[in-house]
């Protein structure tokens, strides 16, 4: 891969891993010393993407790949808190397991919801996260590493925002005309480039313009 291109990508893997902490230091000041259990949420995390994405084989099911992309990305954040704690975040990450090139540009189905079910599996055994079968997941969708960085930028952001409008006290309204906040978030972020160093800001303000309570 063009070492530009690698360089690009372990300052993204970077400021990921820095707005996860500031995210998770949110939620709680000593938040790596506190057990939380974030190998539970990988795999009803997992559960949720294959609710958005069908598995029935008796009724007709059309895949919501946004919905399903966003919770790909939900995914990440428990991962990467993991390998934060753990202390196995490092610049080699990124070739060794974002690098993975999809064998085509094309859904592969029965491949995506295998290895959903694999990292599932492997979270469930290990109480642990696998860096090797998230990246199968994102290449059968396919998926690529700047694509999670877009959406990573923009969960993160939606995150912060329940946190102030009081989703750790139950009184954040997460359904906005009718629609989940996680749908609002998808059309807000279809408009702005989320490699703007002001893309976090532009984005919490329009989330703000649209939560219902808040002055426009």
């Amino acid at each position: 891969m063009n070492p530009s291109v690698t360089n690009a990508r372990r300052v993204m893997l970077a400021t990921m891993a820095r707005m996860q902490d500031e995210h998770n230091s949110q939620v709680h000041p000593d938040w790596r010393n506190q057990g939380y259990r974030y190998y539970r949420a990988i795999w009803v995390e997992c559960a949720e993407l294959l609710d958005h994405f069908g598995w029935k084989w008796w009724k007709h099911q059309q895949p919501d790949i946004g919905q399903v992309k966003l919770e790909l990305v939900d995914i990440w954040h428990f991962g990467l808190s993991i390998l934060l704690r753990e202390q196995e975040l490092h610049e080699g990450l990124v070739s060794l397991c974002f690098e993975r090139p999809s064998s085509t540009d094309q859904l592969d189905a029965e491949a995506f919801r295998e290895a959903v079910e694999n990292l599932a599996v492997g979270t469930l055994q290990g109480k642990d996260f696998s860096t090797r079968d998230f990246a199968a997941a994102m290449a059968a969708l396919p998926m690529d590493f700047d694509e999670l960085y877009r959406l990573y930028v923009g969960k993160n952001v939606l995150n912060h925002f329940r946190q102030d409008h009081g989703y750790k006290q139950g009184t954040y309204q997460k359904l906005w005309q009718g629609r989940e906040d996680n749908e609002h978030l998808i059309e807000v972020m279809s408009g702005l480039d989320a490699a703007r160093p002001d893309a976090p800001e532009l984005l919490y303000a329009a989330l703000a313009s649209r939560y219902p309570g808040n002055p426009v």
